[in-house]
Formats: structure tokens, sequence, C-alpha cells
């Protein structure tokens, strides 16, 4: 694998608006080169077999029936207002 210099640190980071100062560029190429490294690794894995995933743990939703069902709420909330015309609350004007 080829080391990453920190000139090429210096390039990406300039091409991605990063301001990185000149001290830690020499960290961040040897830690970019560790995990270049581990990725080189995990491409030696034999995954031919292995079903693609969009997450560990598959999440399955549970669902009930949509069944229609009579609710007396509706009633019971109108109740709860200052005013009611109808079946709607009788508010005050606000727009001429």
């Amino acid at each position: 694998m080829t080391s990453i210099s920190s000139a090429d640190v210096s390039k990406v980071a300039k091409l991605a608006r990063l301001d990185i100062p000149e001290d830690r560029l020499n960290l961040y190429a040897k830690q970019l080169e560790k995990i270049l490294d581990y990725v080189s690794q995990l491409e030696k894995i034999d995954t031919q077999n292995v079903p693609p995933t969009t997450r560990a743990v598959e999440v399955v939703n549970v669902l009930r029936d949509d069944d229609v069902e009579e609710s007396v709420v509706r009633d019971d909330l109108l109740e709860l207002g200052p005013k009611i015309e109808g079946q709607f609350y009788r508010v005050p004007k606000i727009i001429s």
C-alpha cells in the first residue's frame, strides 16, 4: 500500500475547504494510513454468499388492522371548548 504524505492530507484538506494546522498534518496522515490498512484487511474477507443489508439488525414494523370504529371522543372534545357552533368551535374573528 502506498503511504499517505502530509502533502496529500494538505491537498485533500484544501479541496474539502478544511483548515488543518500544519503541525497536525503528519498525525492525520498516519491516522489515514491506519484506516486504509484496516479497509484493505476488510477487502480480503470473502463476502460472496453474504446478502446485502441496510442495517445490522433487521427492523420489522408491527402493524395493526386499520378498522373503522365509532368514536365519541370528538363530542367529548367539543364540549371542552368555550363556545360551540354545530360541530365546530366558535372563535373570535381575527382577520378583517
